[in-house]
């Protein structure tokens, strides 16, 4: 089974007000996704975000966002870098690989009637 996890790409901080305690310390997070199986690890596309007051630590959703709060959003994800999608082997893979190979190897030197001699 193939774990998920959200990595952490930009952070910012924002000096808008919160439309809950109307304190000035929101903090915008952009993630991005990676998925690790056993034999591939998987760099997606898929980008997400999330707005949180430190104060009273509540989440901002797109509901409740100010026209301040939206250009400020819509200023960092422009400036978001997310890596390349991508497909990495793990050294599972690597080591089945090796034994697959091995196994051809020996059958083929077996089919083909080749003995040790010393």
């Amino acid at each position: 089974m193939a774990k998920e996890k959200l990595v952490t790409i930009k952070e910012a901080e924002l000096k808008n007000n919160c439309p809950e305690c109307f304190n000035q310390d929101l903090k915008l997070t952009f993630y991005q996704k990676h998925t690790y199986g056993a034999f591939f690890h998987k760099t997606t596309n898929d980008i997400t975000n999330q707005i949180v007051c430190r104060k009273c630590n509540s989440m901002i959703y797109p509901v409740k966002w100010t026209d301040d709060i939206e250009r400020m959003f819509d200023y960092y994800q422009k400036t978001v870098v997310p890596e390349k999608k991508s497909t990495r082997p793990t050294f599972l893979f690597y080591i089945l690989l090796l034994i697959v190979i091995a196994l051809i190897a020996t059958g083929v030197y077996f089919y083909l009637g080749g003995t040790i001699k010393v």
